[in-house]
């Protein structure tokens, strides 16, 4: 299962595409829609437009994202719901699944420890996906979130007792 991963900003909103092939993930393509200094309705439609550009690309079938991080800025929060609304819009207008992951949960899914700071989900996202450049911040924070949602949905098949999954369907 080809799975999307994202992080969303309001500036920069990172992507990671990862190839989920039974219990272990195969690195596919990354990088960053960078928006620039905008207003926020033309930032908002670059963002969609981006992601509808990744999501026709790559093809995934499901799509993880990581939730709203609320901080002491009320305005920066409101902006980036928005940039992760764009983003949920472009997936959902494309059909696609859409699950929801907060930074703790991925970190934790990842690193093995929720307060895990930049650089070591950077390092985690490196040697998992064995790749052989560190990926970006925004980058790596998108595979990860990827990362997250195929382990979350490996964790979900066990639990469930599913004898096998093809092609993104639970038999």
């Amino acid at each position: 299962m080809i799975i999307l991963g994202i992080d969303p900003g309001s500036r920069i909103t990172g992507y990671g595409v990862i190839n989920e092939i039974g219990s272990r993930c195969e690195y596919i393509a990354s990088g960053c829609i960078r928006v620039g200094e905008g207003e926020l309705p033309e930032r908002l439609r670059i963002i969609h437009d981006g992601i509808t550009e990744v999501i026709e690309r790559f093809c995934p079938q499901s799509v993880g994202i990581e939730q709203v991080f609320m901080s002491r800025n009320a305005d920066s929060a409101l902006k980036l719901g928005q940039a992760r609304g764009a983003a949920i819009v472009a997936a959902v207008c494309q059909d696609l699944p859409v699950s929801e992951y907060s930074a703790r949960q991925v970190k934790q899914s990842v690193v093995g420890k929720g307060s895990a700071d930049k650089s070591q989900v950077q390092h985690m996202v490196k040697s998992i996906l064995k790749l052989e450049d560190t990926p970006q911040a925004d980058a790596a924070d998108a595979l990860a979130v990827a990362l997250c949602h195929a382990h979350t949905r490996q964790s979900l098949v066990k639990m469930a007792g599913v004898r096998s999954v093809r092609r993104g369907r639970m038999r």
